[in-house]
């Protein structure tokens, strides 16, 4: 028998993001990040003139962030334990919203930090993407857990058979993070998520 697979994202699930992007932004560049505002979008403003930095800047900046400043990123609370734990029952894998040319780097950081497990990368919804992962483990059950809703609407488009459990592992993050309809629950510590996902692992109704 096939054995259940766990598909999870990496920044804010299993490692922090935004906090030590926003030190490095006000350190290298800055620029203020203001993190509860609760948009991205509007978020980060130049100290000196409070103007605004635009989208394409944004983006620009955060692939510098990820080029040089990943050994910044820290393991969320008790992700470790609880991902290496789920293998235990289950194929765990790590699908990330970043370009492919850093798939070697994003193995790599994950491993520093005792998570060591297939990493797929990817741009855009995470819908088709994951469904070409479950077609090729063929598992038991998938479940599948990600901080941002339009992944969760994405996925259950494409694959509305996978489970879904929003999780936000980011303090700072979670008052300002809304639930989205798309995702089957939400839980944002992986204490309580393990138990969650092995519960769907084993086929217990919710």
């Amino acid at each position: 028998m096939s054995r259940p697979l766990l598909i999870t994202d990496c920044d804010e699930v299993l490692l922090h993001m935004v906090v030590p992007f926003a030190e490095w932004l006000d350190e290298a560049h800055h620029i203020h990040f203001d993190l509860d505002l609760g948009d991205f979008a509007n978020a980060l403003r130049h100290k000196a003139t409070g103007e605004l930095v635009p989208g394409p800047n944004i983006w620009s900046l955060l692939q510098d962030f990820f080029r040089t400043e990943m050994p910044r990123q820290k393991a969320i609370d008790g992700a470790v334990d609880a991902v290496n734990a789920i293998a235990a029952h289950a194929d765990v894998v790590i699908l990330t919203n970043l370009t492919d040319d850093f798939q070697a780097a994003r193995t790599e950081q994950l491993r520093a930090v005792g998570i060591e497990f297939p990493v797929f990368t990817n741009q855009g919804g995470k819908g088709r993407p994951l469904s070409r992962i479950v077609a090729d483990y063929a598992p038991s059950v998938t479940v599948f857990v990600d901080d941002l809703a339009h992944q969760h609407i994405s996925v259950a488009e494409h694959a509305p058979d996978v489970w879904r459990l929003h999780m936000v592992g980011e303090p700072r993050l979670q008052p300002f993070i809304k639930t989205p309809a798309a995702a089957h629950h939400r839980i944002d510590d992986w204490q309580n998520a393990t138990g969650w996902i092995i519960d769907r692992f084993k086929g217990v109704p919710l």
